[in-house]
């Protein structure tokens, strides 16, 4: 046993290679890491502290792994990325990461840290551990609260992401007067935040902060004073001014600016005592007539919500609907499908905002396409009923996006190769997008398709589309699916984000187009763009036409309903944003 235990600790095949081929970067993930960190006492083996030329490592989904181990600052002084997502890092880092001179790109995201102090924490702070940090993910944890010395270890930190941790305040030096120059991106939604500082308006590079999901009751009124501030998201706070609520919810940040600006109850600044006392005896009075003659409260403009009609089975003749095989069991069990109809993405540049809002969902909610993948498709191009199932690599062909018929396993060692060669061009020192998420396929025996009724392949998740239903700007219904190795409720978690962005998406494409000339909507309008009945429902509330959900039912070989989406329960969306006709 002892033997075994030794053979195992010294087999790192991935080293070895590293070492000879003189790699500058490094990704370490799979069942085998799982094993060989356990071995290992849950820590990394020191001989990986001996590849100083490494500019990238990355670590993930390792569930052995408690600490990175001794040796990591002294021996990859020139490492520039490091990704520890998705592991066991808790409660602390024991001995402290830094000083790393050369990082610039730290991911900690999904573990189990609960605090960051001197000696068990990201490095020291005077001198700086983290001098060239610029990104900063401690997303996922549970910290309780973030080092005082954050911004004297990584003073020239631009993004900070804090979501999905446990904080009820950030530490007053972090909003000291030229602490964080740099700072451009503030993430902490899924907190427990109480109170934000009136500090905050030091951080002259600000331009996006999102505090949702937190526990606020005011805002103050000097974050109006950001001077580049242009994205702020204060839903799911409770706020004590209603109108400002509201306003978080469905209005534009440049609204909410000027609504601070001028003294609403942020900060009540602008106004002397007097005056304040007056605006709020009229807005109890007119609050009072709404309810007394049973108006509602619109403070914000209706038509400024986004909207969405739910069309259920049993409304529609012709549903779409998915079987899912046994094959797929033991690859990637999990399938959510929905279809859309009524975007517009001819206008502008609107196709290439769908498409790059669909790459930051698999980001961010897909966690790198790690936990889910999201594909898009032309409805007109889909044939039901569909199969969910998985094949043999040398078995499944499909036609993938701009490019010819190939074999799954073909297509996989051509993306791998693709990829490599474009590292060694560009001399990147950063892992490709696609070495993210192909060694998710790493040793499977089969691998899960999408069939139509034609037998075509059309999705490979979670590698590519089809050719055949690939969406374009004339496209106006869509078919949606999510799938995911990991569970059910993050597909549906997926499609709802998705559906949400494609609403807002389709409602900046129409306003734009009424801002341009109300006549182009006439013209454009193709002949029987709209002929099925369905696709426009018309603007039920006196806002645009809300784009239109149609349930798709996922069942097994039997016909048992496994998944019907979107349910009762799905698309639960902050009423303030948006409302759901069912």
């Amino acid at each position: 046993m002892a033997a075994a235990a030794t053979a195992l600790l010294e087999s790192w095949p991935e080293l070895e290679q590293a070492e000879r081929q003189r790699r500058r970067e490094l990704l370490l993930t799979g069942p085998a890491l799982e094993e060989r960190v356990r071995a290992a006492g849950g820590r990394l083996p020191p001989r990986l502290f001996t590849l100083s030329l490494l500019h990238y490592l990355e670590v993930s989904g390792c569930g052995s792994l408690r600490e990175p181990g001794p040796g990591l600052a002294q021996g990859l002084p020139q490492l520039q990325s490091l990704v520890l997502r998705r592991n066991a890092l808790g409660p602390g880092l024991s001995p402290q990461l830094g000083p790393l001179p050369a990082l610039r790109v730290l991911d900690l995201s999904g573990n189990a840290l609960e605090a960051l102090p001197p000696g068990q924490g990201l490095g020291p702070a005077e001198p700086p551990g983290l001098p060239q940090l610029q990104s900063l993910n401690l997303s996922g944890n549970r910290l309780r609260e973030l080092p005082a010395d954050l911004a004297r270890c990584a003073p020239r930190l631009q993004t900070l992401n804090l979501t999905g941790n446990r904080l009820d305040a950030f530490p007053a030096e972090l909003f000291r007067p030229g602490a964080l120059p740099l700072l451009s991106e503030l993430a902490a939604a899924d907190n427990c935040l109480r109170e934000l500082s009136p500090d905050i308006v030091h951080l002259a590079s600000l331009k996006t902060l999102d505090l949702s999901n937190n526990q606020l009751s005011e805002v103050p009124a000097e974050l109006a004073d950001c001077p580049r501030l242009k994205d702020i998201n204060l839903r799911g706070n409770r706020l004590k001014d209603r109108r400002l609520e509201k306003m978080v919810g469905s209005c534009q940040t440049k609204s909410i600016l000027e609504y601070l600006r001028a003294g609403g109850r942020g900060g009540g600044r602008g106004k002397g005592k007097a005056d304040a006392e007056k605006d709020e005896g009229r807005r109890k009075k007119r609050e009072r007539r709404k309810r007394e003659s049973g108006e509602e409260e619109d403070e914000v403009d209706e038509a400024s919500r986004l909207l969405l009609r739910v069309l259920h089975v049993s409304e529609n003749p012709t549903p779409l609907t998915i079987t899912v095989g046994p094959e797929v069991r033991a690859v990637r069990p999990y399938i959510v499908g929905a279809v859309v109809r009524g975007m517009d993405l001819r206008a502008g540049n609107t196709l290439k905002r769908f498409l790059t809002s669909q790459t930051k969902l698999h980001e961010d909610v897909c966690d790198k396409r790690t936990a889910a993948t999201i594909a898009t498709h032309e409805l007109r191009a889909v044939r039901g009923p569909l199969l969910y199932t998985a094949r043999p690599p040398p078995d499944l062909k499909i036609v993938p996006l701009g490019r010819k018929e190939v074999k799954a396993k073909d297509l996989v060692r051509q993306l791998q190769l693709e990829a490599e060669e474009h590292r060694k061009q560009r001399k990147r020192q950063t892992v490709s997008g696609l070495h993210r998420y192909l060694h998710l396929l790493d040793g499977k025996e089969q691998y899960p398709c999408l069939l139509d009724a034609d037998g075509d392949v059309i999705s490979f998740p979670p590698i590519t589309n089809s050719e055949k239903t690939k969406i374009k700007k004339t496209t106006s219904d869509l078919f949606l699916e999510v799938t995911s190795a990991t569970s059910l409720q993050i597909c549906k978690d997926a499609m709802d984000a998705l559906i949400l962005k494609m609403a807002e998406i389709n409602k900046q494409a129409l306003e734009s187009k009424e801002e341009g000339a109300v006549s182009d909507a006439e013209t454009d309008a193709t002949p029987g763009q709209r002929e099925d009945p369905r696709a426009d429902p018309g603007a039920e509330r006196g806002g645009h036409a809300p784009l239109l959900v149609e349930q798709v039912r996922v069942v097994d070989e039997e016909g048992r309903l496994k998944v019907l989406y979107p349910s009762k329960t799905d698309l639960d969306l902050p009423a303030a944003l948006v409302t759901v006709l069912r």
